[in-house]
């Protein structure tokens, strides 16, 4: 468990001072696995923004991150019928924008094949960049989130270079380099419908001055694939992450994620990505009555296959944390998620997504901070 003294000495920090907050306490951590070279700690990523705050993937989530003190933000990208990179969590945004209340917008409701899944809604690439600008995101899970319906129909849908305009300013307002880690989702359904998402993708990362070695990014996805066409085929030289589930495998690839993260796969996979971003119970799992576990040996693989590990996604709401550090029965009650995310933390992890970047600078701190 987190030392209180230490958790309440930045908790007050954080209370009394949130941008002072994100300025300043990064530079108290060190770490072995230092983040990107920086040497100050594990990286915390704003995970969709501070999306325990604000509706996700919005500019206000995204600025808002950088100000609590991430190191990060993450934009998750889809593409628009006319081939702009927009970042949304899904290419379904019935449940992330205003969309279903547009009468104008009732008849583009359909059913598709995502990923030889039937998802019903509607979805960006029915839509040109024009018309969804007219649209306003909205909190994705208003009963655990309830505060956030605050800000429903107050912000856009973001394109993905409008994200890196925000990282320019927030960088040099911040006195910082905000990092981009941009996720391509479902990257072989766009491409067969013609909207391949890697060349904007990289496009846009060339005309920001961040596809080369050193730049404050790092490109996800959950498709190796993917991947090995960015490096192979687009000559990306951004670092990449390769992102795992707890079940399953990669859309149209025969190979498991376990399988992809025993000892061999790891060593295979290190020919192409430079990190993993695997399910947090891929790190320490939950035993069968949901409390916490012992943790695995995949940190200590990766790191000797000379990956870095970034696992997701960490909440603060009972819902999402292990029976042991909840409080109360409240789902959307807050828990204990400081020391969840210490616990994970001293398993020597690279980085972690958080949706409460503050929560992260917080259990940062407390793990290593010289106090």
């Amino acid at each position: 468990m987190a030392d209180r003294r230490q958790v309440l000495r930045f908790g007050a920090l954080a209370a009394g001072a949130p941008a002072l907050l994100g300025a300043a306490t990064p530079a108290l951590a060190t770490s072995e696995h230092g983040g990107h070279g920086e040497g100050r700690g594990p990286l915390v990523i704003g995970h969709r923004g501070a999306a325990g705050y604000r509706p996700e993937h919005t500019l206000a989530s995204y600025e808002l991150a950088a100000r609590m003190g991430a190191d990060f933000m993450e934009p998750d990208l889809v593409a628009t019928k006319d081939h702009v990179l927009v970042a949304r969590h899904e290419p379904e945004i019935g449940g992330t924008t205003d969309v279903a209340s547009r009468p104008e917008f009732a008849s583009r409701r359909r059913t598709v094949l995502l990923d030889g899944v039937p998802v019903t809604g509607w979805f960006t690439h029915d839509f040109t960049l024009a018309e969804l600008k007219t649209l306003r995101a909205v909190e994705r899970i208003p009963q655990l989130r309830q505060h956030n319906t605050l800000y429903n129909g107050l912000f856009e849908v973001p394109t993905f270079q409008e994200v890196l305009d925000l990282r320019t300013r927030l960088s040099r307002e911040l006195d910082r380099e905000i990092g981009v880690f941009p996720e391509t989702k479902h990257p072989t359904y766009f491409r067969r419908l013609g909207l391949e998402l890697e060349a904007p993708l990289v496009r846009a990362l060339r005309r920001n001055g961040l596809d080369r070695a050193g730049a404050k990014v790092f490109v996800q996805s959950f498709e190796a694939t993917n991947l090995a066409a960015l490096r192979a085929e687009y000559r990306l030289r951004a670092p990449l992450v390769f992102l795992t589930s707890a079940a399953g495998a990669p859309f149209d690839d025969p190979t498991t994620y376990a399988e992809y993260l025993t000892p061999a796969g790891l060593r295979q996979l290190s020919r192409l990505v430079d990190g993993i971003g695997p399910d947090k119970v891929q790190v320490i799992p939950r035993r069968a009555d949901d409390t916490l576990g012992t943790p695995t040996s995949l940190v200590a693989d990766a790191h000797a296959a000379g990956l870095k590990v970034f696992p997701y996604t960490f909440r603060a709401e009972n819902q999402f944390l292990p029976a042991d550090y909840r409080v109360g029965a409240d789902p959307a009650f807050y828990g204990r998620a400081i020391d969840e995310q210490v616990t994970f933390l001293r398993t020597g992890l690279d980085g972690l997504f958080t949706d409460q970047p503050d929560i992260g600078v917080l259990a940062r701190a407390a793990v290593f901070a010289r106090v």
